[in-house]
């Protein structure tokens, strides 16, 4: 977009940053309306609108109607990610018992990078960037039919068909609510993942020119970051097999001992052997595909079984609003320095204050329960 257009690279990464803003605006709303049955439509609707909005972007010539365009995305992208997939799966079989199926969702979706980037590039070099939205767009309008046909809230867990335990059901949903934010383990989680979305953000963004500073070629740079989607899966299908009776509390304490470990050496051991970072990136990503399994089970296990949407949607709106801002802020922090030291030291103090608030989190929950 940004040859074609004339646009900066700024230019382009603001559409992004408009559009995470805008998803955490929507992720609590549309939390309250998941657990109130609307899932269905809400997916339906929104896989169709997505793929209005693609059009539209495959049409643009102006930078301003690009930032309107990613700000509806962004709000549709609340609607149809992992969250919203996460809710929709909690009210189906019940919070308590969404472990597999939520495993299964983020096994399968650990191929999304695997799958569609290269299917973009293979677009983009063959035809367009503008092709290539249409066809994205056509995809989402495939599975706003598939949503329509396969969600059947009627068969949910939690489903009802009386008016009073309809309205009961929305008021207990709000007393959990209301005692959640009394809950420290929830402001605890709030702050852990808040940090790990920061970690993350900042990581996923800038991996590529960290790791050309560190001294690689730009070919073993794609070598080592071609591990990443694999090592992803990897970690995903040693919870479901491996580790499938293990408390969520517990694997998220072990896994989060990685990340400080990981961007510790990073920052501090010099080396150019490119075995040594696949080894560290190939550890990143198994503990990152692992954790987002711990993202989605946190809420039921260390919090409360009701008003799962609701609650996840509370904590999804600062860590949206830590990837809106993290790789800007990141990138700020090189232009000052010109270096990605001072960058992987920040990441690697978020690492450990993020392990760190996620073990307080994970022991405090542990005692209420045992209390």
């Amino acid at each position: 977009m940004g040859p074609d257009l004339g646009w900066t690279k700024s230019d382009v990464f603001l559409g992004a940053t408009l559009s995470m803003l805008s998803t955490a605006l929507f992720t609590y709303p549309v939390g309250i309306a998941m657990d109130r049955g609307f899932g269905r439509w809400i997916m339906t609707i929104a896989s169709f609108l997505t793929a209005i909005m693609l059009l539209g972007w495959s049409l643009v010539t102006g930078k301003y109607i690009f930032y309107i365009l990613s700000i509806f995305i962004g709000g549709l992208q609340a609607c149809l990610l992992y969250e919203a997939a996460f809710a929709v799966i909690a009210r189906k079989v019940g919070a308590l018992h969404a472990r597999s199926s939520i495993t299964i969702v983020t096994l399968w979706g650990g191929f999304a990078s695997t799958v569609f980037i290269p299917l973009e590039q293979l677009l983009i070099e063959n035809y367009s960037w503008r092709v290539s939205l249409l066809i994205l767009a056509v995809i989402n309008l495939i599975w706003g039919v598939i949503y329509c046909f396969c969600i059947q809230p009627q068969f949910d867990a939690e489903h009802q068909e009386k008016t009073d335990e309809v309205e009961n059901n929305k008021v207990r949903d709000r007393a959990v609510v209301n005692e959640t934010l009394k809950n420290s383990v929830f402001w605890l989680l709030l702050l852990a993942l808040t940090l790990y979305s920061i970690m993350f953000t900042v990581f996923i963004f800038h991996a590529y020119p960290i790791l050309q500073e560190k001294g690689l070629s730009t070919n073993d740079v794609v070598r080592v970051l071609m591990v990443l989607g694999p090592m992803q899966f990897f970690g995903r299908v040693l919870i479901a097999y491996m580790a499938n009776n293990v408390p969520m509390r517990v694997v998220g304490s072990v896994v989060a001992c990685a990340f400080p470990f990981v961007f510790g050496c990073l920052a501090f051991v010099i080396t150019k052997n490119i075995w040594w970072f696949t080894a560290l990136i190939a550890c990143y990503g198994l503990c990152n595909g692992i954790f987002t399994i711990v993202r989605g089970l946190v809420v039921p296990e260390m919090l409360s079984p009701h008003a799962y949407g609701s609650i996840n949607g509370l904590l999804t709106i600062p860590t949206m609003l830590a990837r809106a801002i993290g790789p800007a802020v990141a990138a700020s922090i090189w232009m000052i320095n010109g270096s990605y030291q001072p960058v992987l030291f920040g990441v690697c103090l978020v690492a450990i204050l993020f392990t760190c608030s996620f073990w307080m989190a994970s022991r405090l929950s542990r005692s209420t329960s045992n209390n």
